[in-house]
């Protein structure tokens, strides 16, 4: 049973992270067929990441209140008929709302699946379940360029959205083998947060990726962004005082908790803007094929299922600082080393070295960067622990995708390219400096949260 628990979560968890990736590499093809330029890609992407990431922790309420199994059927079904009216959006306009409703469907299954594991294993089980439930997704962010790339390339765009219809099916088969006893919960969903925190995020954006057009001064773009910050700022001020909290601050008062999340917002965001970029450039400017550039970072994904165990194991035994400090400083030299793409492209030494440095680098951190956060919170905490990282990655990726044209100055050409390099590395570097500073290898004593501690809620 614990095995198929495990093999549900991850299949679960794979299509949505699966889905956030493989997209990259479809960018300029569905540019091309739907038009929009920049702001299309940008909006195809980030309108899937607002509702995922707004979404997610009132998702982790709707599960304990209405049973595990049962949003995570919902959400499987969602995410499934989302996906074909992506892959069949006639105007960009359509496309981008589907992939808003891809997104909303996404957040159901990922705290869900983590729910899963955390409410049927204990101790170093868990622990375990909850590694390989990470490497998994990790895994899909890695794979799915390739995956797109195949399919943009043999088949269509629009196929790249429905390529998670098989494991839809059969997560959704496992799950009818699933026998868990699962009864409606006396459990507040605080909407109200969830519907602030998805308006503010998604109102922020909107002045982010639009005032590229507009211009900072127009009304259509400051008084949005204005009540998006508004919005959010409420949304802080319900989570401190809520006794059911979506977004639980306490936890971030735990030090490799909070120092976690800061150098994961690094990370990720520098992680999503250089999967971005090199989707996209190496099509549009060298003009590779979208197979070929989806195959650019399988070195990092060769060097991931090679090293990340390894490092995991040292990481246990000599503690996360220096491996979450050297692995983000490898990456930044990485993204710097993209510098020397030029006119003249040659993928052997423009690219690879590149791809090289990100993937050790990227080995080294994931699993420290996981075990530091998820072994700073009391086991009782481990699925909203989670839940919380997850969001703030996805946050990170949101928000850096929302800035791209001001990154790249309106165009991703060569100098937009080596712009983003610029901003990636600095990024990196700043996640492996927040590490240094705030990680340590003994955890700060486990949480005592200001809110209900029963671990069913």
């Amino acid at each position: 049973m614990q095995r198929l628990v495990v093999a549900v979560a991850v299949l679960a968890s794979f299509v949505t992270f699966l889905d956030g990736t493989v997209v990259t590499v479809a960018l300029p093809a569905i540019s091309r067929e739907l038009g929009g330029g920049i702001a299309t890609q940008q909006w195809v992407v980030d309108a899937y990441l607002i509702t995922l990431s707004a979404l997610i922790l009132l998702a982790g309420s709707l599960s304990d209140a209405y049973g595990r199994v049962r949003v995570m059927r919902i959400g499987l079904i969602a995410f499934g008929v989302a996906s074909v009216a992506v892959a069949a959006a006639p105007d960009p306009l359509v496309l981008i709302t589907a992939r808003a409703a891809q997104g909303a469907a996404g957040a159901l299954l990922v705290p869900s699946s983590l729910a899963l594991i955390t409410a049927t294993m204990r101790g170093e089980l868990q622990s375990r379940a909850i590694g390989v439930w990470t490497a998994f997704t990790t895994a899909a962010q890695l794979v799915g360029p390739l995956m797109g790339g195949l399919f943009v390339d043999l088949l269509s765009w629009r196929l790249v959205f429905v390529i998670n219809m098989l494991p839809i099916a059969v997560t959704l088969l496992m799950l009818g083998r699933l026998d868990l006893p699962e009864h409606e919960r006396d459990v507040d969903v605080d909407w109200t947060s969830g519907i602030l925190c998805a308006l503010g995020l998604g109102a922020v954006v909107f002045a982010l990726i639009e005032q590229e057009r507009l211009g900072w001064s127009s009304p259509a773009i400051w008084m949005p962004g204005l009540a998006g910050a508004a919005l959010l700022a409420v949304f802080l001020w319900r989570q401190a005082r809520s006794a059911h909290p979506l977004l639980p601050l306490s936890m971030f008062a735990v030090r490799n908790f909070g120092w976690g999340n800061v150098s994961t917002l690094f990370i990720y965001a520098a992680l999503s803007l250089n999967g971005f970029v090199i989707g996209v450039y190496l099509q549009q400017g060298p003009g590779l094929s979208a197979t070929a550039a989806g195959l650019a970072s399988l070195p990092v994904t060769v060097l991931m299922i090679l090293l990340s165990a390894r490092a995991g194991a040292w990481a246990g035994r000599f503690g996360p600082r220096l491996f979450m400090t050297v692995g983000p400083i490898l990456m930044a030299i990485g993204a710097l080393l993209l510098l020397t793409v030029g006119r003249d492209f040659d993928y052997w030494w423009q690219v690879l070295p590149s791809m090289i440095a990100l993937g050790l680098g990227l080995a080294l951190t994931v699993a420290p960067l996981t075990s530091a956060i998820l072994g700073a919170i009391d086991e009782r905490r481990s699925g909203i622990a989670s839940a919380v990282n997850n969001a703030v990655s996805r946050v990170a990726g949101l928000l850096v995708v929302a800035l791209l044209s001001t990154i790249v100055g309106g165009s991703l050409d060569l100098d937009g390219f080596h712009s983003a390099a610029i901003v990636t590395a600095a990024l990196f570097a700043a996640g492996g400096v927040v590490s240094w500073i705030g990680i340590r290898r003994s955890p700060a004593e486990p949480v005592e949260p200001a809110f209900d501690a029963d671990p069913t809620h």
